[in-house]
């Protein structure tokens, strides 16, 4: 959204709170890959791997038609509800350190929000198609209505109509991830699959990647005011 700013004309304080956000989120992101490359060298005492994990989880929660299966990259872990898999990435399937065994719960915790179907996950799975469709034409929109907002603000307004909904969807996205988190945390203390100290590296990997979210929701605010104050400024 780089040269949409570059084109727009909000005021200064907006511009800062831009800034700010994506600064924070650098850092955010910094911490996550530091605390997942450190807990990633701390082996499981109990020597279960993320994908024995998932498949534990899956299976103590009676959820018996998602499969767990590899997926190429580094944190690409991700659960597919529409085609039921916990898909772990390579490190994550395969490792028995406290950072894959993290991961792979709390992507079953997604799985575990769709059998018992999570209002939040419900809601945030509506509105996926329609996220998809405007991110498609989103960028083109806004740029077009900031060119033409002295003689055609509608379209910038329809722009923003769109924008907004992403930034809905990045909110609505926020207790998903927590309670998937949280109840990664729940089960893999109850089932004794982490001591003491694992719990401790647990919840504080899950904490930075939860984080993320938190700071790309604040950043899709600050950009739909931007936008809001170039619609009312257009006169």
């Amino acid at each position: 959204m780089n040269i949409l700013i570059m084109l727009g004309g909000g005021n200064m304080g907006t511009y800062l709170l831009i800034l700010l956000i994506g600064g924070i989120g650098m850092y955010v992101q910094h911490k996550l890959k530091s605390k997942f490359e450190y807990y990633g060298k701390i082996r499981l005492k109990k020597g279960y791997t993320g994908a024995e994990v998932a498949r534990m989880m899956l299976e103590d929660n009676g959820i018996t038609d998602v499969k767990v299966i590899s997926t190429p990259g580094y944190l690409t872990d991700h659960y597919h509800p529409l085609k039921k898999t916990v898909n772990l990435s390579e490190p994550v399937y395969n490792s028995n350190s406290v950072a894959a065994v993290a991961v792979a719960a709390h992507e079953c915790g997604h799985a575990v929000q769709h059998a018992r179907n999570y209002p939040w996950l419900r809601l945030r799975s509506t509105l996926v198609p329609v996220v998809q469709f405007s991110s498609k034409l989103i960028t083109w929109i806004l740029i077009a209505g900031i060119l033409l907002v002295k003689t055609f603000p509608q379209l910038l307004l329809a722009g923003i109509v769109l924008f907004a909904l992403t930034t809905l969807f990045s909110f609505i996205t926020l207790p998903v991830e927590y309670d998937a988190s949280n109840r990664a945390k729940k089960w893999l203390i109850e089932k004794g699959i982490v001591d003491q100290e694992e719990r401790k590296g647990v919840a504080d990997a899950l904490k930075w990647a939860a984080r993320t979210y938190v700071v790309a929701a604040l950043s899709s605010l600050a950009t739909l005011i931007y936008y809001l104050q170039i619609y009312n400024n257009r006169r």
